[in-house]
């Protein structure tokens, strides 16, 4: 399956390179939810929440209210959590706020899953020279990604597993870690960093994976 998109910076939509250098800037909304109402689940990141730079609240209940989301960025919270779900969003993303002083934090993960359900949490972990990589990608940890998603399946309905290296770089996703980690978990794996082609899509969807797609999309490489 291939799952768009929508990455929120300071009011726009936005693609960034290996989450820093911002390469392309949109301000159309309606054309690209338009484009994308086709899909049952899409992505949606506040960048800004992420970086606690600030937020686009009202942009992402306007985006949840037609279009089925997966919403991500800033989530530390259970309350915060369960105010995106009651914006309109179908799953939730938490990523950072589920390592704490450089480990993995389950009491987290488990409250979360006991207050809104397995099936409303997708996990992500984002991945820098084959570790796990938080705060905006800026903070280095020893944990592996493979470690991350075994520790935390039972809490989940899914896991958002982004390859940091190639992100934004339409360079091809690294296939070899997409086997790895699909042998590793029941759960559902979701990836993302570096798609350029629906033959890429087709060969993740083979394996049992699926895909998000941003940059390709927005620089018609992929036609969505």
């Amino acid at each position: 399956m291939l799952i768009p998109s929508i990455d929120l910076m300071g009011g726009r939509i936005v693609q960034l390179v290996q989450g820093e250098k911002k390469a392309l800037e949109f301000d159309d909304f309606n054309y690209w939810i338009e484009r994308f109402a086709k899909y049952p689940l899409v992505q949606l990141i506040d960048l800004d929440a992420a970086m606690n730079q600030g937020n686009n609240r009202d942009l992402i209940a306007m985006v949840c209210k037609r279009l089925p989301c997966q919403v991500g960025g800033g989530i530390r919270s259970l309350a915060r959590a369960q105010e995106l779900l009651t914006l309109g969003a179908r799953r939730v993303i938490l990523g950072s706020s589920l390592i704490k002083d450089g480990v993995i934090d389950s009491a987290l993960a488990e409250e979360c899953s006991r207050g809104v359900g397995p099936e409303r949490l997708t996990f992500a972990i984002d991945s820098r020279g084959g570790r796990v990589a938080i705060q905006g990608w800026k903070e280095g940890t020893s944990i592996a990604p493979l470690d991350m998603m075994q520790a935390l399946e039972p809490y989940c309905g899914a896991f958002l597993y982004t390859h940091i290296d190639t992100e934004g770089t339409m360079t091809g996703f690294p296939m070899d870690v997409a086997r790895t980690l699909r042998a590793g978990t029941a759960t559902q794996l979701i990836v993302a960093g570096g798609i350029r082609s629906m033959d890429e899509v087709a060969e993740l969807d083979a394996m049992g994976a699926d895909a998000v797609v941003g940059m390709a999309i927005y620089t018609d490489a992929i036609v969505a």
